[in-house]
């Protein structure tokens, strides 16, 4: 018997489709969860929260802190606020606070020189913008108010009110914080003789030139010439960011331009300790603080009184916000207490 050994083409088998034939592995992220390992996973964590509820509810109830201790709890959490926004505001935010004045000022002091209402002395409110200062070697432009007191120069660097104003023919003094709201003349002692920098005044611009950058006890440079424009630059020395609330000796630049605006006559003949170099404004600030903290107390009291009612961290909240506030108006108070050009 004959056996049909030919293969018709209807008889061979399809060719397998592509990818059949072998088992691909995908990647681990890829592959879908398993239903069991779901459900295993879910009813660990289920399991888990009720322990945690179970043991919650099993603790008595934590006792209101009431007395001495509430006051003590807050009296201290309070102090601690302050004195941590009192390093970080003078290190840090008072940056802010410098940025935002200077470009108020500027406007300001533009619009003045535009119209021809700046100041031009010999007598200009404490906090006026008189002058702008340009020093391009160390990056300064900075607005210059009137007065040297500790909370005028909040904002920027001050002009000595008993002198005449920069530019002026005389002998202007300007100082500028060191270390803190800005730095502004962090950088002054950088400053060598030959070097030149830019006062704009209410009367023009003057070029002037550097003629020597001294310390405390330093030979004083040689008299003024008539005609000139001398202006002095003083500041603190400073030695890192937390050891600059400690400062060192002062710094001084003179500087002088020729051809000097005219100056008026009427300069006040003395001013007192808290527009010197260091001075402090302890003896006009110290009802102030004292308010201050009455407030921080007063505000201390409310908080162990709602501590009674409601949790920690709900109290904290909403009081935070209050309590910075205060906090920052404090620090400011304190800037005060301290020398005029750190």
């Amino acid at each position: 018997m004959a056996v049909d050994t030919d293969v018709r083409p209807d008889d061979a088998p399809a060719p397998a489709p592509a990818g059949q034939g072998r088992r691909v592995r995908r990647p681990w992220w890829s592959r879908p969860l398993q239903p069991s390992w779901w459900k295993g996973l879910s009813a660990g964590l289920l399991q888990r929260v009720g322990d945690v509820r179970a043991r919650r509810a099993s603790r008595p109830p934590r006792p209101p802190v009431t007395g001495t201790a509430a006051a003590l709890s807050a009296s201290l959490t309070m102090i601690g606020l302050v004195c941590l926004w009192l390093v970080v505001q003078l290190l840090g935010l008072s940056a802010l606070r410098h940025d935002r004045d200077q470009a108020l000022l500027y406007q300001q002091f533009r619009t003045e020189v535009a119209s021809a209402t700046a100041p031009v002395g010999p007598v200009t409110d404490p906090g006026e913008p008189v002058a702008l200062l340009r020093i391009p070697s160390l990056g300064i432009e900075e607005v210059v108010v009137e007065g040297t007191a500790s909370g005028d120069m909040l904002a920027g660097p001050g002009h000595q009110r008993n002198t005449v104003l920069p530019g002026q023919e005389g002998t202007s003094v300007i100082m500028g914080r060191s270390s803190t709201y800005g730095r502004p003349f962090a950088a002054l002692a950088q400053l060598r003789p030959g070097d030149t920098f830019q006062v704009v005044v209410a009367q023009g611009t003057k070029t002037f030139t550097v003629l020597d950058v001294r310390g405390t006890g330093d030979p004083l440079p040689a008299a003024r010439t008539a005609g000139t424009a001398r202006v002095v630059l003083a500041t603190a020395t400073t030695d890192g960011r937390l050891g600059a609330l400690s400062p060192g000796d002062a710094v001084y630049v003179d500087a002088e331009a020729k051809n000097a605006f005219a100056a008026p006559a009427g300069l006040p003949s003395a001013l007192p300790d808290s527009e010197q170099l260091m001075g402090t404004e302890a003896d006009v600030v110290l009802p102030l603080l004292t308010a201050c903290l009455a407030g921080l107390v007063g505000l201390a009291l409310l908080l162990i009184a709602a501590r009674q009612r409601w949790s920690a961290a709900l109290v904290w909240t909403v009081a935070s916000p209050v309590v910075l506030a205060l906090a920052w108006v404090t620090t400011d108070v304190v800037v005060r207490l301290l020398p005029n050009v750190i």
